[in-house]
């Protein structure tokens, strides 16, 4: 009883923190709150799972998560569910605990929650929270200086899936690291049988992660759609599991359609996402994929993602002093390469680097992405941030000219500037995390 009467006293406690902070405007709120919940009552998460009527549902991997969670919570809500999600894509325990502290009150019950975890804090999570289901994207060498290799990220989250027996998995078949969270397990594929470019574009030059089989020789590929992604297989005879939920999918400069195979009918249904890239084409058939588990239809599904709109620097599309602006957080190589793949060439560009911690201190990344792709861009290319030096140095080595770079370190200025040169045309800004946020909290006019 007094465990509870400080969860309550907690949930007023934060929601007044919040009030005062946004009176005074000192913060967006999506941390402090949960940081001063947890700090006031440590089992806090603990008690918002029993505001959960149906099913928990978490996300977590390298690259994707903000727009796998927010994909399938949009969906659910336009099935006319009550859902609870971490949207602004605070993923750490104070960010989780932080959107139930401002949600959550006494007799409002949720049908859903969908929570994006960062890698290294879903065992953490799931010490508070028993989740029904885990979506795992994908696994990229990311933050090294923070995860280590990829082995020390693939063991938090196998750490994490041993915690609950009972945690229904919803895995990537195309990533082996991924798949292999299934041995043993129940889990659910999703994959691409064929992927088809509608549009030229130029092969990454991107270094590609070379992966072994458990028995330890190299995996080989049939196909390889890009980094270790595609159908792989060994000798020994481990290769990609059959996929529940089979994809093909056609690639356009800014929207995809995916063709996907519903197991329990066997019969195809198409959706187009209007999503740029590869990467995003997973995403939404991680989302898809869940939510044909939960029932839904094609028509409730397609109708979502019509309405969907990216947030937060995930192809997030704004308009800035009149010139329509296109917001792509890039931060590790493989991420950062698949998004140079849909740079227009004709915007003015924007590149903003920090290097703080939620960035990751090391910056070798920006030499294994590829800027290459950027040779031929046609207008100016801005470099800004803490990094704004090395970030041009990285952009003469990949060709582009020496004219068309400037140097801005404030990044409201290099966006000002990308405003008032364009002359009606197109920016696209590629920030960082921190980068990002500032982007965010500046008075840009829109």
């Amino acid at each position: 009883m007094i465990k509870q009467l400080r969860f309550y006293t907690t949930l007023i406690l934060a929601r007044a923190a919040y009030l005062g902070i946004r009176l005074l405007n000192k913060s967006s709120g999506t941390s402090f709150v949960g940081m001063l919940a947890l700090k006031l009552c440590p089992d806090f998460l603990k008690y918002c799972s029993k505001y959960i009527k149906n099913k928990i549902i978490t996300v977590t991997g390298t690259n994707g998560k903000t727009t796998t969670s927010g994909l399938a919570a949009h969906i659910l809500e336009n099935a006319h569910q009550e859902v609870i999600h971490n949207l602004k894509g605070a993923n750490m325990l104070t960010g989780i605990a932080n959107v139930f502290a401002l949600n959550i009150r006494p007799l409002r019950r949720f049908d859903y929650a969908v929570i994006e975890s960062d890698e290294a804090y879903l065992t953490k999570l799931y010490d508070f929270i028993k989740a029904d289901y885990l979506i795992v994207t994908n696994l990229f060498r990311d933050q090294l200086d923070r995860y280590g290799e990829l082995a020390t990220t693939a063991g938090f989250i196998q750490n994490a899936i041993d915690k609950n027996p009972d945690l229904k998995l919803i895995l990537n078949a195309d990533d082996p690291l991924v798949a292999n969270f299934g041995n043993n397990r129940k889990a659910i594929y999703y994959g691409f049988e064929n992927v088809e470019y509608m549009q030229n574009y130029e092969k990454s030059n991107a270094p590609t992660e070379a992966f072994n089989c458990p028995c330890g020789r190299p995996l080989k590929y049939s196909k390889q759609f890009f980094a270790q992604q595609g159908h792989y297989y060994c000798e020994c005879g481990f290769r990609r599991p059959k996929c529940d939920y089979p994809a093909d999918v056609k690639i356009y400069d800014d929207y995809s359609i995916l063709t996907i195979c519903h197991p329990d009918v066997n019969v195809d249904f198409e959706f187009k996402v209007n999503l740029v890239g590869l990467y995003n084409a997973y995403n939404a058939l991680a989302a898809i994929a869940l939510a044909f588990e939960n029932g839904l239809n094609q028509a409730e599904i397609q109708h979502a993602l019509d309405s969907y709109k990216s947030i937060f620097g995930r192809a997030e599309k704004r308009t800035i002093n009149g010139h329509p602006t296109i917001i792509q957080l890039i931060k590790n190589p493989t991420g950062a390469s698949e998004v140079l793949k849909t740079v227009d060439l004709d915007s003015n560009i924007v590149i903003a680097i920090n290097d703080n911690y939620a960035d990751g201190r090391d910056i070798s990344w920006l030499w294994d992405s590829d800027f290459e792709q950027l040779k031929n861009a046609r207008k100016l290319v801005i470099t800004s941030g803490i990094r704004a030096n090395d970030m041009a140095t990285r952009l003469k080595y990949a060709g582009i000219a020496q004219e068309k770079i400037l140097v801005e370190p404030s990044i409201k200025k290099a966006i000002q500037i990308a405003a008032k040169d364009a002359n009606n045309d197109h920016i696209t800004i590629l920030p960082s995390y921190t980068a990002l946020l500032k982007i965010n909290k500046e008075k840009l006019h829109d």
